[in-house]
């Protein structure tokens, strides 16, 4: 029988030790490097103000130096609680309306993998958040956790019912100050307009007073045309006379002056 090689195979056995070992540091030292980038990332949201608020209230204590005061009583607590799931119902409803964009630009290449790594541990956050509310609220009432989310939304409702009603009041405040301007300015347009009318006809005269016979001036007609127009107005008065008395003295001479 043939003996077996040992040193023949003591060089491939050690270069492969040493690649599997190399691989596996290699390894290690990117996820260590991919865990500190993560969490060197800027948070997707700002600090969970309500969250801070709701863990003070538990850890708060009162001073040994001065009175002992009443225990807290669990009504603030639970108050502080929904404002909490309020905040969170807010910021999942963000997550959501980015969520479907953010992949969008993410494919085409707009973004880099940093803000995709910050919306997904952003999401991760609030998995346990809401976990971790609903476990505090059956701490409280069993139960309740399955409806705290649902009364949350209704106090979100309503705070945004509220602000838009605030708008809406200060834009009617704003249109009636304008228009109230508006009306002013209309009115002492139409006075300045009366103003001058008044005016206008003061100081403009009428026809009547410059046909005032007493005012106006005499003239005397030219000399060829008063005589020639005296000479044709007793014509035609002679005219008339005869035509309307044909019995009149006048009348039988030129008759006897005919015959003649």
């Amino acid at each position: 029988m043939f003996g077996v090689d040992w040193l023949g195979l003591a060089v491939p056995l050690a270069y492969l030790g040493i690649l599997l070992g190399s691989l596996a540091t290699f390894s290690s030292l990117y996820r260590k490097r991919k865990a500190h980038k993560a969490a060197s990332l800027e948070p997707w949201f700002p600090a969970h103000l309500q969250r801070d608020i709701y863990f003070s209230l538990l850890h708060l204590e009162p001073s040994s130096n001065e009175k002992k005061t009443a225990a807290i009583p669990d009504s603030i607590f639970k108050a502080s609680l929904l404002r909490r799931a309020a905040e969170d119902i807010r910021r999942i409803m963000a997550l959501r309306g980015q969520k479907q964009a953010l992949s969008m630009l993410l494919q085409r290449g707009s973004v880099g993998d940093d803000l995709w790594k910050r919306f997904e541990r952003a999401e991760k956050e609030m998995e346990d958040e809401v976990k971790d509310v609903v476990s505090e609220a059956n701490a409280y009432v069993p139960g309740w956790g399955q409806t705290i989310f649902q009364s949350a939304n209704e106090m979100l409702n309503n705070e945004i019912y509220r602000k838009r009603m605030e708008e809406q009041a200060s834009k009617v405040e704003e249109e009636r100050k304008w228009w109230d301007k508006k009306k002013t300015s209309i009115k002492e347009g139409f006075m300045k307009e009366l103003e001058e009318d008044s005016s206008a006809t003061q100081t403009t005269p009428t026809s009547t007073t410059a046909k005032d016979p007493e005012t106006a001036p005499t003239t005397s007609p030219a000399p060829g045309a008063s005589v020639q127009g005296s000479d044709d107005d007793a014509v035609l008065v002679e005219a008339e006379n005869t035509s309307s008395t044909p019995n009149s003295p006048a009348s039988a001479k030129k008759k006897g002056k005919g015959k003649k």
